[in-house]
């Protein structure tokens, strides 16, 4: 092929995600690549931080430049382009602006950020001094912010005791300037749901599912948001993406398998594997 012969268009489907890799394999860039892939989704990424993780904590973690993220997102949206982008463990200030630079270069309409603040084994993986400039940098370019009852709390700054504060949490990080945001596990009535609160400006909507007695969670918050992204890249409306999502990882949890001494991984591939049990 000539040098300038334009490649022909491609028709697979194709995310971007740009998170930190977890080398217990659980959660961060390896949760959301399976997951793109068990949606047929073919999967770019841009590596933002390197964990020594395992089930159990975070050992130790490093993050990469500014600059090599940024080469990284440059390169692959270049080359191959995005329908749909999500963002993971992004723990300094000067990342964020990076990847904001990057977004808006490339005018990325479909974003999905999961605001990862703490691993599940609730080691913290954000500087403090970077939360503001998530909230007022990167949420306003975001289609669906997606943070847990945990990290809704940390972004607005009090705890939140019951419904009526879990809405009102909702309203404030919309007006943070994303187009939706969705709290997960923010119901605090029924403990036999896991029921997430979805709000866009105009509509207060529960996606509720049955919430799993299972130690294999460890990702859970990534696969969320990883399957919502898959969903947006092949063509669903953001509604049907979260409904998908949410089955998606119910299933996933339900097909779980135990690994290492603390929460094992979700079981991704569930749909192309022989059954565990």
């Amino acid at each position: 092929m000539e040098k300038n012969t334009p490649l022909p268009r491609r028709k697979v489907p194709v995310a971007l995600t740009i998170a930190g890799s977890d080398s217990g394999g659980g959660a961060g860039i390896q949760a959301d690549l399976r997951t793109f892939s068990a949606f047929q989704v073919h999967g770019l990424s841009a590596i933002t931080s390197v964990t020594a993780q395992d089930t159990s904590t975070v050992h130790d973690s490093e993050d990469v430049s500014p600059s090599l993220v940024g080469h990284q997102i440059q390169a692959v949206l270049t080359d191959i382009g995005a329908d749909a982008v999500k963002t993971g463990m992004l723990s300094s200030s000067e990342i964020i602006i990076t990847i904001v630079q990057k977004l808006l270069q490339f005018g990325v309409k479909r974003l999905v950020v999961d605001p990862v603040m703490a691993s599940t084994g609730g080691d913290s993986l954000i500087k403090s001094t970077a939360v503001e400039t998530l909230k007022h940098e990167l949420f306003p370019l975001a289609l669906v912010i997606t943070p847990n009852l945990h990290e809704a709390e940390i972004l607005v700054g009090r705890k939140l005791t019951d419904e009526a504060d879990i809405e009102r949490a909702a309203a404030e990080l919309h007006g943070l300037g994303s187009s939706s945001v969705i709290i997960k596990g923010g119901h605090v009535q029924d403990p036999g749901k896991s029921s997430d609160l979805f709000f866009d400006g105009d509509q207060m909507r529960r996606f509720e599912s049955p919430r799993l007695a299972s130690p294999n969670t460890h990702g859970s918050g990534c696969t969320f948001g990883a399957a919502i992204t898959a969903c947006l890249a092949r063509g669903f409306n953001l509604e049907e993406s979260i409904l998908e999502a949410k089955h998606f990882v119910t299933e996933a949890i339900k097909h779980s398998y135990p690994l290492g001494h603390g929460n094992g991984p979700l079981n991704h591939l569930y749909r192309f594997w022989e059954d565990l049990d």
